[in-house]
């Protein structure tokens, strides 16, 4: 293919979904605001960027993965951001994590300019995104969602249009909820099992064959088997951002969520020993510490 798509922000997710849409013949460019960044993605026969507007003159659709909500409002409205560029027609992929406002904030200042925003979380960890194995959460204009699927088929295993713009934010809540205790659901089995006796990695092999696994079982089962956290692909600081938001928006609806709430706890005491930058498997060695395991 030679459609350029842009990507802005290169960290965990971004850079791997850019190599993946790179393996399926689109053009690439990005920025970044860590330069070494858009250097690795040159590395990679990508274009580098040296500004969000830069990457819109480029590219007729561009996604966003981004670590915060300051950060998604100085690509859409700074100096050099997309609103700025004024490009009529463009088409912008918001993947984050975000609350539904501040995505709402962004498409009404894209849309004078006659940019169309898609509201597009992403369910799955890093170490999925470079598998292609992540399911797009889309909503907003569905003429524009179907102008994309070739682009989300280039770096996704499946994607749901949800309808009116917020929809794929309100699902993606309640899936990270889900992966929020589902993975300290299999850290509290880990540690039972080691507690118990049992080797880790047959403790791995014969749950993931079994009624009780899930896909956070699965996904972080291999890092809490070995015990090392460091290489993240989800790092517990950036999680506790989503948490926070799905906490807010169950209060907002009045929904309880007793089991997020004790999860949290858990992700909570995981900050507080020093394991911000880990990935969130480490809950696993949050309870071996409380269950007085030393491996």
């Amino acid at each position: 293919m030679n459609e350029t798509i842009g990507v802005i922000g290169l960290g965990i997710m971004g850079s791997a979904i850019s190599a993946n849409l790179l393996k399926a013949g689109f053009q690439v460019v990005g920025f970044d605001v860590a330069t070494e960044r858009v250097r690795a993605l040159e590395e990679r026969n990508g274009i580098g960027a040296a500004s969000c507007r830069e990457v819109a003159e480029k590219a007729g659709i561009i996604l966003t993965s981004l670590p915060t909500v300051a950060a998604l409002q100085e690509v859409v409205s700074g100096e050099d951001g997309l609103a700025a560029a004024g490009k009529k027609g463009l088409i912008v992929l918001e993947t984050s994590t975000f609350p539904i406002e501040a995505k709402q904030e962004a498409f009404d200042a894209l849309k004078p300019a006659g940019i169309q925003l898609l509201d597009c979380p992403l369910s799955g960890t890093g170490a999925q995104a470079v598998h292609k194995d992540l399911a797009v959460y889309a909503s907003g204009d569905q003429r524009s969602f179907e102008t994309c699927r070739l682009v989300f088929d280039g770096f996704a295993r499946v994607a749901y249009y949800l309808g009116e713009f917020g929809n794929g934010s309100r699902m993606k809540f309640v899936a990270n909820l889900l992966v929020a205790i589902h993975n300290v659901a299999a850290a509290e089995a880990f540690v039972l099992g080691i507690k118990a006796g049992l080797d880790p990695e047959t403790l791995y092999r014969v749950i993931s064959d079994g009624a009780g696994t899930s896909r956070m079982f699965e996904v972080r089962g291999p890092l809490m088997v070995t015990g090392k956290y460091d290489d993240a692909t989800m790092k517990v600081g950036v999680f506790q951002k989503d948490l926070n938001i799905i906490t807010s928006f169950a209060r907002d609806l009045k929904s309880p969520t007793p089991l997020l709430s004790k999860s949290a706890e858990i992700y909570a005491k995981a900050l507080a020993d020093g394991r911000e930058n880990q990935d969130t498997a480490a809950v696993c060695a949050v309870l071996e510490d409380l269950a007085g395991i030393k491996r």
